[in-house]
């Protein structure tokens, strides 16, 4: 290697690599030393401990690249639905629910949230537990807080309430894995979620999303009920367009909150096929399908899902799948 080539890896790899990849301390760092300090004021939190757990983590490079392209902002719906619409991922998903039939029956009286949906969601998740993750929480949030600068403040917050809520559940802050995230258990629950929207479900004095079948299931339910899920309302429904192109483009696409009250969007040339009040809130969904273009009348319950992943993507995968559940549910035990 040529001089001048030495000193353009070395320049290079000067700009690329993080200022701390030699010590890898996080408890050294301001950012570190200030989440530190309001930690002295939490009760229960041992700050030798905290400290610890910042100077045990360790950058995970490959997480700032996936946070940089995740598959929601890089696939189409014809990438996208194939990887969560599985026959097999919907056999488990109703499955799932006839070996806890009890528990599901329970928390859908209780919240108004069915359970082809908690369970759709869970299939979405890690399909069933069959992948909850293979990083380590604790790099994920103190690399994403520290060396993530596009939403530093957000996982900053995150890597916060992890810490305390290994003291309230009694968790293994230095081994508990997840997604690249530093989302949780068999829902993926973010340490903030966890902390406001977990449910013991089984009044065991504890809130486990990786073993207990009862909290995972009634937390996903309350999760969706305290963002307003209305209960026996629809999701969202499939549409067509009697309108020139020029009109369509001028229609707002949505993402994560309705437009439109269905009057206005049906004044703009949007159909479906069945009525819906004319107040009624609702959003205009397009995905690039496999045989082309889908539209979709999205209602209050398709926007409360996109509060648990902001992606219509994610919402739509759900739903779809929550339907293929249901319909199978049905098959087997017909009314």
């Amino acid at each position: 290697m040529t001089r001048l080539l030495l000193f353009c890896v070395l320049v290079l790899a000067s700009l690329s690599a993080p200022a701390f990849a030699s010590t890898g301390n996080y408890a050294e760092r301001d950012a570190g030393k200030a989440l530190l300090e309001r930690l002295k004021d939490v009760d229960g939190v041992d700050i030798d401990a905290a400290r610890d757990l910042l100077e045990d983590a360790r950058y995970q490079p490959k997480i700032v690249a996936t946070m940089r392209k995740p598959a929601e902002r890089t696939l189409t719906w014809a990438d996208y639905r194939p990887i969560f619409l599985q026959p097999k991922r919907a056999r488990l998903g109703a499955d799932y629910i006839a070996t806890h039939q009890a528990i599901f029956d329970r928390v859908a009286a209780d919240t108004g949230v069915p359970a082809h949906i908690i369970a759709a969601i869970i299939g979405v998740e890690t399909k069933y537990g069959g992948f909850i993750g293979r990083d380590r929480v604790l790099d994920a949030l103190a690399t994403l807080a520290f060396d993530y600068p596009e939403r530093s403040a957000y996982f900053t917050r995150e890597l916060e309430n992890f810490i305390q809520l290994c003291v309230e559940e009694d968790l293994a802050c230095d081994s508990e894995v997840g997604s690249y995230a530093g989302a949780m258990g068999l829902p993926q629950f973010m340490p903030s979620s966890y902390r406001a929207y977990a449910v013991d479900g089984n009044d065991n004095g504890k809130r486990d999303l990786w073993e207990e079948p009862a909290d995972v299931i009634a937390s996903v339910a309350n999760y969706l009920a305290e963002h307003d899920w209305k209960r026996n309302a629809p999701v969202a429904l499939p549409a067509w367009i009697q309108t020139g192109d020029n009109q369509l483009e001028s229609i707002e696409r949505s993402r994560r909150e309705p437009a439109y009250r269905w009057d206005a969007l049906r004044r703009l040339g949007v159909r479906i096929d069945q009525s819906l009040d004319d107040d009624k809130r609702v959003g205009l969904l397009e995905f690039d399908g496999a045989d082309g273009k889908e539209y979709w009348v999205g209602l209050n319950n398709f926007f409360v899902i996109t509060t648990y992943n902001h992606s219509p993507l994610y919402a739509m995968a759900v739903y779809q799948l929550a339907q293929e559940i249901a319909a199978l549910r049905q098959d087997e035990n017909p009314s």
